[in-house]
């Protein structure tokens, strides 16, 4: 691809937030309060689920992002556990199936993305508190025995976006419980995941900051990979399911 020039790549952009900001405004000002009302009316049902899946899948479009599934997705209670680059990731995996994902606690004050993430079934942890992880882990296993989906990212947090963290046993420890199928999720941002360390948080770079930054990107491919289920019993223990989950998350985001 032949290299832009600093000042086209700057009129690029402009134009991009002249095209996508209106729609962003829209999006939250007028489709919010619609997806509200079918939530409401869905009760956490089906049309609620499908609300927040619409919401999310829309919200991606703006942003340029271009979704292409590899896999699907279980059905039931399963716990499905993903790479994890950015805020973003948890629309990505919003627009693709409902699950309660397992989230910071400061993710409740973003604006718009918390109140989303809030209504989509979200379990907050405040991490460094070991009674709130107990509480997550016991909540966590209550939902999948009663057939729920949950969704965590067992790298702990973002990184830098250009090298997969180590996945972090204790997190499957409610699928052992549950005796709950875990199925890993990669995501894998532009062309051979080339773009991961783009959608990624730069340094200091705040929750709005990297919102607005990513608006005006050029539009990107995502694929989002649902890999082949882990069945707890047949394997050693949380930390065998663990290395399996990060090395298929791992050979997926490599591949073309």
């Amino acid at each position: 691809m032949t290299p832009t020039s600093p000042a086209v790549a700057t009129l690029l952009r402009a134009l991009r937030y002249a095209w996508r900001t209106p729609l962003l405004l829209w999006h939250a000002c007028i489709d919010l309060p619609i997806v509200l009302l079918l939530i409401a009316l869905g009760r956490g049902g089906a049309l609620s689920h499908a609300a927040i899946r619409w919401f999310a899948g829309s919200l991606l479009w703006i942003f340029g992002l271009r979704l292409r599934r590899e896999g699907t997705p279980l059905a039931g209670g399963t716990l499905f556990v993903a790479n994890h680059v950015s805020w973003i990731d948890i629309m990505v995996l919003h627009s693709q199936h409902m699950m309660g994902f397992i989230a910071k606690s400061e993710i409740r004050g973003w604006p718009l993305i918390g109140w989303v993430v809030a209504q989509a079934e979200t379990i907050f942890l405040q991490r460094g508190n070991g009674d709130s992880l107990e509480k997550v882990m016991d909540e966590m296993a209550q939902r999948l025995r009663s057939g729920r989906a949950v969704a965590a990212f067992p790298e702990g947090g973002t990184r830098n976006g250009r090298a997969l963290g180590t996945f972090h046993a204790r997190i499957f420890t409610a699928a052992v419980q549950a005796h709950a199928p875990v199925q890993p999720v990669a995501l894998c941002y532009g062309v051979r995941s080339q773009a991961q360390h783009v959608i990624a948080f730069a340094p200091r770079e705040s929750f709005l900051g990297n919102l607005l930054r990513l608006l005006g990107e050029p539009a990107r491919p995502v694929r989002v990979c649902f890999l082949p289920p882990i069945l707890p019993a047949g394997f050693n223990g949380r930390r065998g399911i663990a290395q399996v989950a990060q090395a298929g998350v791992a050979a997926a985001m490599a591949a073309a």
